[in-house]
């Protein structure tokens, strides 16, 4: 006798359908398992074995044959459990409902309960594909299962509830997302009324979030760089809902949801800066992760102290933050994950934080100076469409008791900003400004004589580069939309080349 059980696997953001079969020959009492399964998985025989005694199941004294197909993919994961658990009383005769159009997805304990697991969203997604009306996945991931319409998403506790659901005794009732309508959550945001001074830096930062801008912010310790950089959230726009579910999928097979099963609000994700190159671009012995670049996707991935990350780490970014994805290949398969953020960074401009600074307290050679800022590589600093000092704040600016501007109000114009991005890129991949193709320059980026001339000016004076000269065009072209304008001008464009001089002010390029 041969059953078959549904079920599905991961392969970087792709779920794939496995189907367990299973079946019991003559001979010695044996449990063999097939189909190309990794160490977690072949220990599922123990999970099961304990899981049915304790639950007062007999497990089969036969030869027990267990295959999951395809089996030229390596399975990976204890994900299995529960569909190996679904076949082995199928074959005995413990579980006699019909199940064809279902599917099974968990990790066991040795007592019987369903243990929660990783990925649960893109296998959900994966089998309302393939047309299966309901789907069985460990209780704490009911709530990321059920975002999913048209298909019924049964959590369950542990096995016995289950079998009783099965035989029709007491039925599981189906999740329920939970989504505001307003897609938000309460919880506190840090907030730019909060901020004093730094009108300039506000600025830069408002531009960099109505275009989806990558920012470098330089400036001596306590100027209020890291601050102001984990306010950006706070005036970017609203995630849709694709959005929240693209970003779920990958916080779901990280293992990083919480108990409200939906990413709501955009990531802000601020690795320490020994983070290596695995843990920021993904990776890993085994299973393929996503890293700190893929778990900001649709938000900020905000790099503190720049300098210090390793050189490694650091040239990682470079293809992936162009491409908007990160592709890990390994022996036995590529994995590609989407990294579509905002890169916030921020840096002292020496060794010591004072370098260029009105104080003089600068103590740091010109060798270390050079030696601290060449950390960071040409090809990574032109990745960077605004670069802007920030001073540090004088007294009676901080004891300055009018209010100044709050978030609320800056993400007004922001949100303008986008929804005008949002119909001139209608029907393209195209998202926001900084992300215009070489196809769509032409025809977004006008730009009047005066600006022509200006630019040139700026080009050929700063010696900039090829993409250099495209980031400026972008700023441009998001300064106009913030000003309502369909052509860019000269005050545009001059606006925009003076957020790409600090690189010749440091640099010397």
């Amino acid at each position: 006798m041969v059953v078959k059980i549904n079920s599905f696997g991961l392969m970087g953001m792709d779920s794939y359908p496995v189907e367990v079969e299973g079946a019991i020959n003559k001979g010695f009492p044996a449990f063999d398992m097939v189909g190309l399964p990794d160490a977690a998985v072949k220990e599922s025989r123990d999970r099961v074995k304990s899981a049915m005694k304790n639950c007062g199941f007999n497990f089969p004294t036969a030869h027990i044959t267990i295959n999951l197909a395809p089996a030229d993919i390596k399975k990976e994961g204890p994900i299995y459990d529960l569909p190996i658990l679904i076949a082995v009383l199928k074959m005995t005769g413990a579980v006699v409902a019909e199940i064809s159009d279902s599917a099974f997805l968990g990790e066991l304990s040795l007592g019987g309960d369903v243990r929660p697991i990783n990925g649960v969203l893109p296998m959900v997604i994966k089998a309302r594909e393939l047309g299966y009306q309901k789907i069985y996945v460990p209780f704490a991931n009911g709530a990321e299962g059920a975002v999913v319409d048209g298909i019924e998403v049964y959590p369950v506790k542990n096995i016995l509830q289950l079998i009783a659901h099965l035989s029709g005794d007491k039925p599981i009732e189906p999740a329920v997302a939970e989504i505001d309508e307003d897609n938000t959550v309460k919880q506190f945001v840090p907030d730019f009324s909060q901020v004093k001074g730094q009108a300039e830096v506000k600025r830069a930062l408002e531009i960099a979030a109505a275009g989806g801008h990558n920012i470098l912010l330089i400036g001596p310790p306590g100027s209020g760089k890291s601050m102001l950089a984990k306010r950006i959230p706070s005036i970017l726009p609203d995630m849709t809902f694709e959005e929240m579910i693209e970003t779920t999928k990958i916080h779901s097979i990280a293992g990083l949801l919480d108990k409200n099963g939906l990413v709501r609000t955009r990531p802000f994700r601020s690795p320490h800066h020994t983070v290596t190159a695995v843990g920021l671009g993904g990776g890993g012995t085994g299973t393929v992760r996503p890293g700190e670049v893929s778990l900001a996707h649709n938000g900020v991935l905000f790099l503190d102290e720049l300098p210090e990350f390793s050189r490694m780490s650091l040239e990682v970014l470079r293809q992936p933050i162009e491409d908007g994805k990160i592709t890990i290949s390994r022996s036995h398969g590529s994995y590609t994950y989407p990294c579509t953020v905002m890169l916030v960074a921020a840096m002292n401009p020496c060794p010591c934080g004072y370098f260029n600074d009105p104080s003089g307290k600068c103590t740091c050679t010109p060798q270390k100076i050079h030696n601290y800022l060449n950390k960071i590589s040409g090809p990574l600093l032109d990745r960077f469409d605004i670069h802007i000092e920030v001073s540090a704040v004088k007294f009676d600016e901080l004891r300055d008791k009018e209010q100044t501007e709050p978030s609320a109000e800056i993400k007004k114009r922001v949100d303008k900003a986008r929804k005008i991005q949002s119909e001139r890129y209608k029907g393209t991949s195209t998202s926001c400004n900084a992300n215009i193709n070489a196809e769509q320059f032409e025809k977004v980026c006008i730009i009047d004589d005066e600006a022509e001339q200006m630019l040139k000016s700026a080009f050929e004076s700063m010696g900039m580069t090829a993409r250099a000269y495209d980031r400026v065009l972008k700023v441009a072209r998001t300064i106009a939309d913030l000003d309502n304008s369909e052509i860019i001008k000269s005050d545009h464009i001059l606006e925009a080349v003076q957020y790409r001089s600090l690189d010749r002010k440091y640099w010397g390029k």
